[in-house]
């Protein structure tokens, strides 16, 4: 698979490890503080971004869903609410990520529907058409090789399977972008170093935001991929993107 200019952006520039072991060190890192700062960042709008991505997969009833990317299972969790499916399965590189995502399943008395487990995006643990839906939110500018885990999600949706990709895009208005800009650069990264001391880490995080392929570009990269009927949707003027494609019905 050919490599993206995205897929160079890592966290750690001193560190000799490659991208995925410098992510999953980094959500080790700031696990404990993760779903705060995501409220406290956000001012709570991801939880209305998270609502109206599931709510696509609405029309589709998926029976059984793959999130990936889980973190702390917050899609996984609402999802379950929304969709009412048979079974989730969540994986994620992190495994303090997941350890506490074990905790809110449990506490939220889900932990017969949702399963979650480590597991890299890019070699999914799962047979070929397993899933009836597949669910990334905020993860896929993570991957180390864009285009291998969108290829391994492909791999494992079932036939007419649909692909939901909610992630961070630049404002195309000039003033709401150069609000955005100062916010996610200078003062998101600020605000998490008073609580979670790793000020490095949510500099990538905005750093990894802007060096992803968006909106069009991202489409084409899927419909290369091998996905059909893609389309986006900007919400909240334009910082946030929720992307959709479907698998064929005809596999050869």
């Amino acid at each position: 698979m050919a490599k993206l200019p995205h897929d160079d952006i890592i966290p750690y520039q001193q560190s000799k490890l490659g991208k995925k072991e410098q992510v999953a060190g980094m959500f080790n890192d700031i696990a404990p503080r993760y779903d705060f700062l995501n409220r406290f960042l956000s001012l709570g709008i991801d939880v209305i971004w998270r609502r109206k991505a599931i709510s696509i997969l609405k029309k589709d009833d998926p029976k059984i869903i793959l999130d990936v990317a889980t973190g702390t299972a917050d899609m996984a969790i609402m999802a379950s609410k929304i969709l009412k499916p048979e079974k989730i399965k969540g994986i994620d590189i992190s495994r303090e990520m997941l350890d506490l995502g074990r905790k809110k399943v449990q506490n939220a008395g889900l932990s017969a529907l949702i399963d979650l487990e480590q597991g890299d995006s890019e070699t999914i643990n799962f047979a070929d058409h397993s899933f009836d839906a597949i669910m990334v939110a905020f993860g896929v500018r993570y991957f180390e090789n864009l285009e291998k885990g969108l290829t391994e999600m492909l791999r494992v949706l079932k036939p007419g399977g649909r692909l939901i990709i909610l992630e961070f895009s630049n404002p195309k208005n000039i003033y709401i972008r150069k609000l955005y800009n100062l916010y996610m650069g200078t003062i998101a990264p600020k605000v998490a170093h008073w609580f979670s001391k790793n000020e490095e880490a949510y500099s990538y995080l905005n750093k990894s935001a802007k060096a992803f392929p968006e909106r069009q570009q991202l489409l084409e990269i899927m419909n290369q991929m091998g996905y059909f009927d893609t389309s986006f949707k900007p919400l909240s003027l334009g910082i946030c993107c929720i992307y959709q494609g479907r698998k064929q019905n005809s596999v050869h």
